[in-house]
């Protein structure tokens, strides 16, 4: 199973979301593109999080030295993203691939996150509760739906927002995978805590 991990905006928790799934499935982990922080990269947090001894971590295909959208940060670096240069990692064990930023987050002039997004790949969707959450939420199902991008499920982000909850799964008939509540830290045991929890409605996908 190999399981993509958009959110509908940047720090929503993906990174969170992909270690807890990481952890859950034992899984391989996979971040095509690293813009910034990359000594504290978003691989580099999920190895620390996880506490499973089978995961692999795969290098990512482009570490860019600024913390802004990818195509800027590629040419703050001089290069091109060009996404024949961005190969899956070979494995027999599930993996989890995490975007960067939303599904609409450019690469390059022509190319989004979006085109990272194969026919095999199963989308979870990370939704965080903040003002204007539910319009950002079905804008990135509407996207995802006008490129015939099956979603297999929705993680929500932050304490239980019932009312915002019930309005997205009702308009987008998403399966709920689960909630990561604002915890006051994360560490392995708290990441296996989740893990436990969204196992089996992972394993249903």
């Amino acid at each position: 199973m190999k399981l993509f991990i958009t959110g509908i905006g940047t720090d929503v928790g993906k990174t969170i979301a992909s270690a807890i799934l990481t952890q859950a499935l034992e899984a391989d982990y996979w971040k095509p593109i690293q813009a910034g922080d990359l000594d504290h990269s978003d691989s580099y947090k999920v190895k620390q999080f996880i506490s499973n001894s089978t995961s692999q971590i795969f290098e990512n295909s482009y570490k860019l030295n600024t913390a802004a959208s990818p195509h800027l940060a590629a040419a703050i670096d001089g290069i091109t993203i060009e996404l024949q240069y961005i190969k899956e990692p070979k494995t027999k064990n599930h993996l989890v691939i995490e975007g960067a930023g939303g599904i609409l987050v450019p690469l390059n002039d022509s190319d989004c996150i979006i085109d990272l997004i194969k026919k095999d790949y199963k989308v979870i969707v990370v939704s965080r509760h903040y003002l204007g959450s539910i319009n950002h939420t079905l804008l990135t199902y509407e996207a995802l739906k006008n490129r015939n991008i099956p979603i297999a499920g929705i993680i929500f982000s932050g304490d239980e927002n019932k009312a915002t909850e019930e309005i997205i799964l009702k308009k987008t008939g998403g399966k709920f995978i689960g909630r990561i509540d604002n915890e006051p830290y994360f560490d392995q045991n708290v990441i296996q805590y989740y893990a436990d929890k969204f196992r089996d409605n992972l394993l249903l996908l």
